[in-house]
């Protein structure tokens, strides 16, 4: 039975402290839509979407007035793309693309994941002409989100899908600057990419996912940081584990509305993401949180470690309140979608190498990250390879999401508007690992990976 105070702290959680449902997102499979026909293809993906999707706008608009729980995004993933391409044309795959995107629009979804491929031990026809596709899809489309998942512990890194996907990016960016480059905010390059996350742009519904299932993703660093600010000059253990009890709280909100969805739409519930997604808004920072802590600014030292413990008092009360917690589940510490984050790197105190260091402790890894738009595809390639081998090592997901931004360069900003935010162009290490990228070929999964 709730208390009074119960009902009372959870109301001023969603009033002051920017406490939300960030997501439910809606897992489709698209594996009964096979044809040979592109068009038929199409079709069917369309008709699949349309069906089982229809419902799902107005039930998380129902469940936000019954709770009232602000539910800010209701989305789809599908069947990664490059598992029904085999045969199809570059066309044929754009064609989907463009049938992802109107779907999504006469839903009213935000966005739709899947446009997808997974190359970690290789390349399949299908998903080479699906990866060279994707800056042409990402700058005719708005809601499609793209990932390529290009490493994991158990098979190593593809450096040639590395090296790919440093072209990729460039051209995305060029093909989206009219719009800030906003094609590379869609795209995602993953190690240990999880198959039920809620959240995009890295959302697709993988290979032993149900038919159609419902993952909700659960935000509030906003409230996370007031309960640490509220504690006072306690100990450090001691304020892990009121973060744990805090996450528990908001895990047993998501929990709720998982179920609730799931079950006025008939459809199976799969996780609840306890991920701390901030966004532009004050007081709903991650970076806020570390420097409740005790830090001067986010980036100076300390700030690893108390990101760890952050991350880690986050996962112990999600797991606590549900049995069902996925997807990524973590601090999230995306550059343009932090106001905190951006303060620290327009001040200097944060820069590229201390993030990269932060993502061996946190969820996700670089994200967001505006770097010059002259950055070469080598440089681009390099980034990703070192994060991505952060994710291969600690056998944790890890992934990048950058954006050359043509046409500025460091200290200016990129602004994308909504949850994006804007982010300031960072400054990088500019020397070329041309030599080492163009080696090609496999970097060895780590000795680790041995289990069975």
């Amino acid at each position: 039975m709730l208390s009074r105070e119960d009902i009372q702290e959870t109301l001023n959680m969603i009033r002051e402290e920017c406490l939300d449902i960030r997501t439910i997102t809606m897992g489709v499979s698209l594996y009964d839509c096979q044809s040979d026909d592109e068009r038929r293809l199409a079709d069917r993906i369309y008709d699949k979407i349309m069906r089982s999707a229809k419902d799902l706008v107005s039930t998380g608009n129902e469940i936000e007035k019954m709770y009232g729980i602000p539910i800010v995004n209701k989305r789809v993933s599908v069947t990664p793309v490059a598992f029904m391409a085999g045969g199809i044309s570059p066309e044929g795959c754009v064609r989907i693309a463009h049938t992802l995107d109107r779907a999504a629009g006469e839903l009213g979804i935000n966005f739709i994941g899947g446009y997808s491929a997974l190359v970690q031990k290789g390349f399949t026809n299908a998903s080479r002409t699906l990866i060279s596709t994707i800056p042409q899809v990402l700058s005719e489309t708005e809601r499609v989100c793209s990932s390529v998942n290009v490493a994991s512990t158990k098979a190593g890194i593809n450096m040639d899908a590395v090296a790919e996907m440093g072209r990729i990016i460039v051209k995305t960016a060029y093909l989206t600057r009219n719009a800030g480059s906003i094609g590379c905010a869609k795209l995602v390059v993953f190690a240990n990419a999880p198959e039920d996350n809620p959240f995009m742009a890295g959302a697709f519904h993988g290979v032993g996912e149900p038919e159609t299932v419902i993952n909700v993703g659960v935000s509030g660093p906003g409230v996370v940081a007031s309960a640490v600010r509220r504690a006072g000059n306690c100990s450090l253990a001691e304020l892990a584990e009121l973060i744990k009890k805090t996450a528990f709280k908001i895990t047993r909100m998501g929990q709720l509305v998982a179920r609730e969805a799931s079950s006025r739409l008939n459809i199976p519930f799969g996780i609840v993401d306890l991920s701390l997604a901030p966004t532009p808004a004050v007081g709903d920072s991650v970076a806020r949180i570390l420097e409740s802590m005790g830090l001067e600014q986010c980036g100076c030292a300390g700030t690893t470690a108390a990101l760890a413990m952050l991350n880690d008092a986050v996962k112990k009360g999600g797991v606590m309140a549900s049995s069902q917690v996925g997807g990524l589940s973590g601090a999230f510490i995306p550059v343009s979608e932090d106001e905190g984050m951006i303060s620290a790197v327009r001040s200097g105190s944060l820069s590229l190498e201390k993030l990269e260091a932060m993502t061996a402790v946190c969820s996700v890894g670089l994200d967001m990250i505006a770097v010059p738009g002259d950055t070469s595809e080598a440089v681009i390639s390099g980034i990703i390879a070192d994060e991505i081998s952060i994710g291969v090592a600690n056998t944790k997901t890890t992934a990048v999401r950058l954006i050359p931004a043509f046409g500025k360069t460091v200290g200016d900003t990129v602004s994308f508007g909504g949850l994006l935010g804007e982010a300031p162009v960072m400054r990088i290490n500019t020397g070329s690992p041309a030599g080492f990228i163009s080696r090609g070929g496999h970097i060895p999964a780590p000795i680790h990976s041995l289990k069975n």
